[in-house]
């Protein structure tokens, strides 16, 4: 009696996990292989052994086709993992065809065990006559990609060639042989950039001492002075505004007021006319005579001299 749908189902399910688990170790172990192989041909091309490096090289480029077969069979089955649910299907569903047909038709030609399997329970699944349409592959459904890397022809000679250049490149072979680069004839390029060195800086590349600053013997109270005086008559720059942690800007002209000014609070901010004045009636007033005064007034300077008539 033929098992159910869904058993058969579930049986494809296990045997796909399978296959992908053992399509990952199988490319895992190409790989390291491949590196021992393209390691073995860098020595050949450097000792000089180029008809054996010829040779050998195309079982290289074999291993590499095998190993992207096995990476597109191992994306094929998890397609079919992933929609496991339209296998239920009497016939095969028109998404999964190119992945069943692909697995059907390369399972025979590769060494895992689990794909071939895989391809039992399809074609217990599907029939007989789906099995053999997809072996032939008279409906074109199968993978193109999958026909050309399983035929047996042999590589070109441009991809042979090609294989052995990028080998001797990445192991710093020199193949094929290329003739040294003369080095008697190169520039001397440290002496033009000397001399536009010595174009930009006249001054053999050191700093220019500014004369017009104030030397360390002056005074420092006439430095200050002179300071403030030069600050006093600068104009600052337009930037400066901006700068300060509060700038207020004035309000724009209009046909009521050309010549807007800057208020605070209905009053006109200008600056006072008499400083000086307002800085000495800020002082407090000092008593007249005594010795705050420095100077002794009339009746002291009388009680002294009769003390001293005494």
């Amino acid at each position: 009696m033929p098992p159910s749908s869904a058993v058969l189902v579930t049986k494809v399910k296990v045997q796909l996990k399978l296959a992908i688990a053992r399509l990952r170790m199988v490319q895992k172990r190409d790989e390291a292989l491949a590196k021992q192989q393209r390691r073995a041909m860098a020595q050949l091309l450097d000792v000089g052994k180029v008809d054996s490096a010829r040779i050998r090289v195309e079982n290289i480029i074999r291993s590499d086709i095998a190993t992207e077969l096995h990476e597109i069979l191992e994306l094929y089955c998890e397609l079919l993992l992933a929609r496991a649910g339209l296998l239920d299907a009497p016939t095969c569903d028109p998404g999964l065809e190119e992945a069943v047909k692909s697995i059907i038709y390369a399972a025979p030609k590769t060494e895992i065990k689990e794909l071939n399997q895989v391809r039992t329970l399809l074609a217990e699944k599907f029939g007989k006559e789906f099995v053999l349409n997809a072996m032939e592959n008279t409906d074109g459904k199968v993978s193109e990609k999958v026909v050309k890397k399983l035929s047996v022809t042999p590589p070109k000679e441009e991809l042979v060639v090609g294989y052995l250049e990028e080998i001797a490149k990445a192991y710093g072979v020199n193949w094929p042989k290329r003739p040294k680069p003369d080095l008697g004839d190169v520039p001397d390029l440290l002496d033009d950039d000397d001399d536009d060195d010595d174009d930009e800086n006249p001054s053999g590349g050191q700093a220019q001492v500014n004369l017009k600053a104030p030397l360390a013997t002056e005074d420092p109270e006439d430095s200050e002075a002179e300071a403030r005086e030069e600050l006093s008559k600068a104009t600052p720059p337009r930037n400066f505004g901006p700068s300060l942690p509060l700038h207020v800007n004035p309000p724009s002209p209009s046909t009521e007021n050309i010549r807007p000014k800057v208020t605070l609070n209905s009053l006109e901010l200008k600056p006072s006319k008499r400083p000086a004045k307002a800085s000495v009636a800020s002082k407090p007033a000092e008593p007249k005579g005594g010795i705050a005064s420095g100077i002794p007034d009339v009746d002291e300077l009388a009680a002294r001299f009769a003390a001293l008539k005494r």
